[in-house]
C-alpha cells in the first residue's frame, strides 16, 4: 500500500468510526432513521442514511490535503516568526522542522520513517522555501522558469521551452512563494502594488505579477543564474565568442575603453557584462548600479548599489539615475551599470566624458546601429531639451566599443559584432566592425549554426591605445582569414 492509499485508509477509518458512534447513540435528534414501528409491532432496526461525498472531493489527492493542512497549521504556529530578523535561516528552519514533526505526528497517519522525513521536507519547502520550484531551481539544466498560474509551469532547457511535471497545489501556495521571495529583498507585492522585480539569493532575476493585473492567476518568471559565475573560458566553450575576440575584449577593458553591451531580451547581456567586469584589475574601486542585484563580481573592492521602489505611500523611491549621480561622489575607478533604460543614460555619458573611463553598461537593441539610436532616445527621456546633434556628439565621444550579443535561431547565444565607435561624420555617428558573425557556413542536420565570429580585416583605431599602454596583443588578431575574404 503506497502513502496515498494509507492516508486515504486512515481518513476512511476515521469516518467509519464517526458513523458507528452515531448509530449506537442516535440521541433525541434521530430523524435519520427510516421506518418507525407501531407500538404493537416489533421494532425495526434503525438505518442510517448515508450521504456519499461529492465526486469532486473523491478526486482530491489525500496526500495533498494532508500537506495543505499541515502547512496551514505550521503557518498558524510560526507565522509571526517568518520575518523575524533576529532569527537566522538555520534557526528558523530548525524551529519549523520541530513544529512540523509534532503536527505530522498529530495527524496519526501510518508513515515509515523515510516517508515521514520526506513529507516534512516537502511541507517545509512549501512554507519556508519555494515549494515545487525547489527541484527546478536545483536543476542545472534549467535556465528559466515560467509559472503561468498555479497549475502550469514551463521551463527552458538548451534554449527550448517544455512543460514541467511540477505544479502548485493552489493559488494560495503560489502567492506564499511569491511573497516569500519578495520579502527577502525588502519589497512588497499586493493589490495596490501587483507587480514587482526581485531576485533570489544567487542573483537569479525574478518578476512576479498577481491579480487583478494577471487575469488567470499569479505569474512568476525566474531567470536563473549559474551558481558559479561564468568565465570567459565558459563562453569560449559555449561558442559565444572566439579566442581572438576574447583577447580583444580583455584588452579593451584593461585599456579603460567605455563599452556598451547591446542585445535583445534573454540574449545573455548580463552574463557577458559579468564576464567583461572580470577583466577589471583587482586593485581598482568598482561601483555597480542595478535595479536588482545580479552581477557577481569577484574583485575585493566592489560597492554594490540597488535602486528602491516607492513605499506604500508613494514616497522613498531611489532611481538608477539617483544612484549614478551619487556614485560620482564615491571616487569610483569604474562604474558598471546593469542596464540603461531611462534618463540615467545622460548621466552615464557625462560620467564617461568627464574622467570615468572604463565604464561598462548594457542596452536593449538589435544591432550596433540600433544601440546608438536607442541611447539617443534614452537621453531624451532625461527631460533635457538637447538638440539631436549634441546628443550624438556626447555618444560618439563617450562610447568606444559596442559589443552586440544575439540569441540565434538554434537557441545559442553568440556575439555577432564587436564594433568601434569612431566619431562623427556630419550628423552621423560612424561605426566600424572589428568582428562579425559569419552566417555563410549554414546549418548542420540538427539545425545548429556552423558559423563563427571572424575578423573583418580592418584594424580599429583603439588598437593604437593598446600599444601606447603596453597591452600585448597578437599581431594577427584583426586579420581576416582567406576563406572569409573569398566569400566576401
Amino acid at each position: 500500500m503506497n502513502l496515498n492509499e494509507r492516508v486515504d485508509a486512515a481518513r476512511n477509518a476515521s469516518r467509519q468510526h464517526r458513523f458507528a458512534t452515531k448509530d449506537t447513540d442516535p440521541g433525541p435528534m434521530a430523524p435519520a432513521t427510516v421506518g418507525t414501528a407501531a407500538p404493537d409491532q416489533p421494532a425495526v432496526e434503525p438505518q442510517t442514511t448515508f450521504v456519499p461525498e461529492p465526486a469532486s472531493s473523491a478526486r482530491v489527492d489525500p496526500l495533498a490535503e494532508l500537506k495543505e493542512r499541515a502547512a496551514q497549521e505550521l503557518f498558524g504556529r510560526i507565522g509571526s516568526r517568518l520575518n523575524d530578523s533576529s532569527l537566522s535561516e538555520e534557526q528558523l528552519h530548525a524551529y519549523a522542522r520541530a513544529e512540523l514533526s509534532s503536527i505530522v505526528a498529530a495527524e496519526q497517519v501510518p508513515l515509515s520513517p523515510q516517508e515521514r522525513v520526506s513529507l516534512i521536507a516537502e511541507i517545509g519547502a512549501d512554507v519556508l522555501g519555494y515549494g515545487p520550484l525547489e527541484v527546478l531551481l536545483a536543476d542545472q539544466s534549467v535556465t528559466e522558469i515560467m509559472v503561468n498560474g498555479h497549475e502550469q509551469i514551463f521551463v527552458e532547457r538548451n534554449g527550448q521551452l517544455a512543460l514541467s511535471e511540477s505544479s502548485f497545489t493552489s493559488e494560495a501556495q503560489l502567492r506564499r512563494v511569491i511573497e516569500r521571495i519578495v520579502a527577502k529583498v525588502g519589497r512588497r507585492i499586493d493589490e495596490s502594488s501587483p507587480l514587482v522585480d526581485a531576485r533570489l539569493a544567487d542573483g537569479s532575476r525574478v518578476n512576479a505579477i498577481i491579480p487583478p493585473l494577471a487575469v488567470d492567476g499569479s505569474s512568476l518568471t525566474i531567470r536563473k543564474f549559474a551558481r558559479e559565475p561564468f568565465t570567459v573560458a565558459d563562453l569560449l566553450k559555449f561558442g559565444t565568442l572566439s579566442v581572438d575576440m576574447a583577447e580583444v575584449l580583455e584588452a579593451c577593458v584593461m585599456a579603460r575603453l567605455n563599452i556598451i553591451v547591446s542585445g535583445g531580451t534573454g540574449t545573455g547581456k548580463t552574463t557577458l557584462l559579468n564576464v567583461l567586469s572580470g577583466f577589471i584589475p583587482s586593485n581598482e574601486r568598482i561601483v555597480t548600479i542595478e535595479d536588482a542585484v545580479e552581477l557577481q563580481l569577484q574583485q575585493n573592492h566592489v560597492i554594490r548599489l540597488e535602486s528602491r521602489p516607492a513605499n506604500i505611500e508613494g514616497k522613498g523611491e531611489i532611481t538608477i539615475r539617483d544612484l549614478v549621480r551619487n556614485s560620482l561622489r564615491m571616487r569610483p575607478d569604474r562604474i558598471v551599470i546593469g542596464e540603461c533604460r531611462g534618463g540615467e543614460s545622460l548621466d552615464m555619458l557625462q560620467a564617461m566624458n568627464t574622467g570615468h573611463e572604463g565604464s561598462i553598461s548594457t542596452v536593449h537593441s538589435n544591432s550596433p546601429r540600433d544601440a546608438i539610436a536607442r541611447l539617443e532616445t534614452l537621453v531624451l527621456m532625461a527631460g533635457m531639451d538637447l538638440p539631436l546633434r549634441a546628443i550624438r556628439e556626447q555618444i560618439s565621444s563617450a562610447i568606444d566599443v559596442i559589443v552586440q550579443i544575439s540569441r540565434l535561431k538554434d537557441g545559442t547565444r553568440r556575439i555577432t559584432h564587436v564594433t568601434e565607435v569612431q566619431g562623427m561624420e556630419g550628423d552621423i555617428v560612424t561605426l566600424q566592425d572589428a568582428f562579425v558573425f559569419d552566417f555563410s557556413a549554414g546549418v548542420d542536420e540538427d539545425g545548429h549554426l556552423l558559423g563563427h565570429a571572424v575578423a573583418t580585416g580592418v584594424r580599429p583605431r583603439f588598437a593604437d591605445k593598446f600599444r601606447e599602454m603596453g597591452i600585448p596583443l597578437s599581431p594577427t588578431v584583426f586579420q581576416a582569414d582567406l576563406m572569409t575574404r573569398s566569400r566576401r
